[in-house]
């Protein structure tokens, strides 16, 4: 199973719209905040796709979840943007909470900073930020029990002439 993860979108929607056209693979989409709209603005395409989103501190009013727990092919998920457990100082808080709900993986943003970790039966990722020409995501593939994943570059994507 294939999991896109993005964070941080902050406006970008572009970037998010290429982003999803070059992983078609990726069957389910997590958005970690920052970004709550911009996946409004490319819902019409992701009607094959599974959307699960968390509300960033810049997320205004948002009626999104702070915190998201879903098993997804047999593994725990423990989404949150991050702010909540001040990842930004470090990430023992996040981790002793994903822990705590039993979690295999668990998925944050805010910092704008990429990451990629397997520490003792957690598996951890920050997408980045998919803002601007530097933009960064994720791809999680859960296959056979194993987790495996990556950081992406949004220029190394092809670009997508047709974006709405």
């Amino acid at each position: 199973m294939k999991i896109l993860v993005v964070s941080d979108t902050h406006g970008d929607s572009k970037n998010l719209y290429k982003v999803v056209m070059g992983h078609p693979e990726a069957k389910i989409i997590i958005h970690l905040g920052d970004g709550e709209r911009d996946i409004d603005k490319i819902r019409d395409i992701l009607k094959d796709k599974t959307i699960l989103q968390v509300c960033g501190n810049c997320d205004i009013c948002s009626s999104l979840p702070k915190i998201l727990e879903e098993t997804i092919a047999g593994k725990k998920i423990f989404a949150t943007h991050g702010n909540l457990f001040k990842v930004k100082s470090d990430l023992d808080r996040l981790i002793q909470e994903a822990i705590k709900s039993g979690a295999n993986v668990a998925l944050f943003g805010h910092t704008h900073r990429a990451l990629n970790v397997d520490q003792e039966n957690l598996y951890i990722m920050n997408p980045g930020n998919l803002y601007g020409i530097n933009g960064t995501y994720g791809i999680i593939d859960i296959d056979s029990g194993n987790i495996k994943g990556s950081i992406g570059k949004v220029c190394d994507l092809e670009e997508q002439s047709d974006y709405l």
